[in-house]
């Protein structure tokens, strides 16, 4: 195992909580690490740093996150994505042996060095303990982790993650985990500020999680109930009784017709009763033009991530699913959102339930459960039946500014903290100082440089500055359409049909090749490997030939492209979408 205690004397002293130098220092290091502090404290910043420094130096590290949302903030996918284990609490030795087969999770499991997660107040202690599980089955090592560096980022004063009916929140927190004992993490509490700056609404959060609150910080809430935060802004509220009320008030309110979209069920009844109850998608949606909705699912390959906000601007006919919704997301992308499917499948990896929906809610209200993750602009925010601790602390925490907040009221328990969160974060804080205390002004390059070694990256000066320059040329964000493109364009190089890249990234075959056609056009991708057969190709170009000459309007989508379903029925012997669209990559 790579992790070593850097020896250092118990004596304890506090003296401020850790500077991002200090936190870098020991990341450096190769310790696992837990990064914490409150909203705004530079910890995205201090991992994005750490991240630049392992790529300059050509370490492999794996950035994820517990939620979709939070994983957009690094560029990553969810930690769930990334191990393979799904929504699954747990994972036998058949189930174990099945994930070592995906060659593609093989292959990043078995050479990732460093493993970040972000949020990581969201994820269940049980999926901590199976990540831990699935790479000590993959390193073949019984270390914590496999023996990788494992870095998970923070604040426990976030409510917990959703557990099952009656557990408690001991059982919920990863810091209560097998897992987290084992990995020894250190603890750098950062308490820079960066999000709220000096704004008066970081006093308020600072306030809240010192339990501290007093007339002064009442009243500043208080006069914000009257507050012109704009016309733009999200609703919050503590319970999806209030949330759905309203969304259907502002639904009745639109003079447009109504489409409605029904969940299609398949399988074991009590199966899809429990999909059903976890899925966040309606069974029955009902929407209309100019309606505001949330995703709430990921699928980075289309653009869209769990908690993406976008309004209804129309509906497209689809040759497979009749009438789809168009949505317009608030960075101005316009999608066709196709149906989703949520599944469960049995040991031997059958589908035995299933549930297939649009994945829209409307949006003009959400829960604050749902916020987390999200940084707001401006909010609405009703805290009068807060029944959770916590859930006042993540409510205002999204926000960037107290100019950005209209508080139509709160009760005695919405200002409140978990007791098991506070006794924790108190426990943090001395682990930190003690770290500090320790370290601030200890060399630990030898350190650095042997960790460098362990994962095989290089230590050549002239290489790393190279890779350094190289990396603020692109820009250390990378769209997640271009990381999925990637990785698409990775397994077809490796030889990989379309249909094995589909099983194997979990994707339909016609995003496969959409992306195909993307990496065509935008990297000069030759894709003459997957040629369907010039028969094929030649009767779909007679076809396409045939159909614009037509120029007949109901043959064409919005954007001017000939629509899939005229040259399917037109083909003899007939012939399969998925097949009509990979000819039409080839057709001039």
């Amino acid at each position: 195992m790579w992790q070593k205690s850097l020896g250092y004397s118990r004596s304890f002293m506090v003296i401020g909580l850790m500077k991002q130098e200090t936190a870098l220092k020991l990341l450096k290091a190769g310790e696992n690490v837990f990064l914490t502090g409150s909203a705004g404290a530079g910890k995205t910043y201090t991992l994005n740093q750490y991240i630049n420094y392992l790529k300059a130096r050509k370490v492999t590290v794996a950035i994820t996150a517990s939620t979709g949302i939070a994983a957009t903030h690094m560029n990553g996918m969810t930690i769930h994505t990334w191990a393979g284990i799904g929504i699954k609490d747990a994972i036998s030795e058949d189930e174990l042996k099945r994930l070592k087969e995906r060659k593609y999770l093989k292959e990043h499991l078995e050479n990732a060095q460093v493993l970040i997660i972000d949020e990581i107040s969201m994820l269940h202690a049980k999926q901590l303990n199976l990540v831990n599980k699935v790479l000590k089955f993959f390193k073949e090592s019984d270390d914590a982790f496999g023996g990788i560096q494992v870095i998970v980022a923070g604040d426990f004063f976030q409510l917990p993650p959703v557990g099952r009916n009656g557990e408690r929140n001991r059982d919920k927190f990863c810091f209560m985990s097998e897992a987290w004992v084992e990995a020894k993490f250190r603890v750098c509490y950062l308490t820079e500020q960066h999000r709220q700056g000096n704004d008066y609404l970081n006093d308020i959060l600072n306030a809240i999680r010192a339990q501290q609150i007093n007339d002064n910080h009442i009243q500043a809430l208080q006069q914000t109930r009257s507050q012109d935060i704009g016309e733009t802004f999200t609703r919050l509220y503590t319970h999806n009784m209030d949330v759905d009320s309203i969304n259907f008030k502002h639904l009745n309110e639109i003079d447009q017709e109504s489409k409605q979209f029904d969940a299609q069920c398949d399988g074991n009844d009590k199966l899809i009763e429990t999909l059903k109850s976890s899925v966040r998608a309606p069974e029955t949606l009902t929407l209309k033009k100019n309606a505001k909705v949330m995703f709430v699912k990921n699928n980075f390959d289309v653009g869209y991530i769990n908690g993406s906000l976008g309004e209804v601007v129309g509906f497209e006919e689809d040759d497979e699913y009749g009438i789809l919704p168009k949505v317009k997301l608030t960075d101005g992308t316009t999608l066709v959102v196709e149906p989703e499917i949520w599944s469960v499948d049995n040991d031997d990896g059958k589908t035995i339930a299933s549930f297939q929906q649009i994945p829209l809610r409307l949006a003009w209200a959400i829960t604050i459960h749902k916020s987390q993750g999200m940084t707001l602009e401006a909010a609405e925010i009703n805290l009068s039946h807060t029944f959770e601790n916590g859930q006042g602390y993540v409510a205002l925490s999204r926000l960037k500014t107290l100019e950005g907040l209209r508080l139509l009221g709160f009760n005695e328990q919405a200002l409140e903290l978990d007791s098991l969160a506070i006794k924790a974060d108190k426990r943090f804080q001395e682990l930190s100082d003690e770290a500090e205390s320790n370290f601030i002004d200890t060399d630990l390059t030898v350190q650095h440089k042997a960790f460098i070694r362990h994962c095989g990256g290089t230590l050549n000066e002239t290489e790393i500055e190279r890779n350094e320059k190289k990396l603020a040329k692109s820009g250390t964000k990378q769209s997640f359409a271009t990381a999925t493109l990637d990785q698409t364009r990775e397994l077809f190089e490796d030889g990989y049909e379309i249909q094995d890249i589909a099983v194997e990234r979990g994707l339909t075959p016609a995003t496969i090749i959409n992306h195909l056609a993307r990496l065509q056009k935008e990297q000069g991708l030759d894709i003459s490997i997957a040629h369907p057969g010039e028969d094929v190709v030649e009767q779909v170009r007679k076809i396409y030939k045939r159909l614009n000459k037509r120029q007949d309007p109901a043959h064409y989508n919005d954007d001017g492209t000939i629509k899939l379903r005229p040259i399917v029925e037109l083909t003899s012997p007939r012939m399969g979408y998925d097949q009509v669209r990979l000819a039409l990559l080839f057709v001039e």
